[in-house]
């Protein structure tokens, strides 16, 4: 039950944060496929990326991980229909704004 809850959270996370970036656009059912594909690279594939960048992401102070965010957003919407990220540029205001929605629905959920 817990995890239907974090799978709907993070499929509204993403809707809201569709309709707040310009160049996203998201179905209801894109919103939900995208946030178990994005969970799942997140998961398996990000921490993977974020150990073989490790040296750019340290001469960066951190920020690479952004463009990491992006570039994954990007692929969830090359893979997932009704998902469409127009750009660069829109997956990393998109990561960005999504971190924020997320968070808050995190401190929203917890007691």
């Amino acid at each position: 039950m817990k995890t239907l809850f974090h799978w709907l959270i993070a499929a509204l996370a993403i809707g809201i944060t569709a309709y707040v970036v310009p160049g996203v656009t998201v179905t209801l059912l894109g919103a939900f496929i995208a946030a178990v594909v994005l969970g799942a690279l997140n998961l398996f594939i990000r921490p993977i990326i974020v150990i073989l960048t490790f040296p750019i992401t340290l001469l960066t102070l951190g920020l690479f991980t952004l463009v990491i965010d992006a570039l994954l957003v990007m692929l969830v919407s090359y893979v997932v229909p009704g998902f469409l990220v127009a750009g660069f540029w829109s997956a990393f205001f998109f990561a960005i704004v999504l971190a924020v929605v997320n968070w808050v629905f995190h401190l929203w959920s917890h007691d």
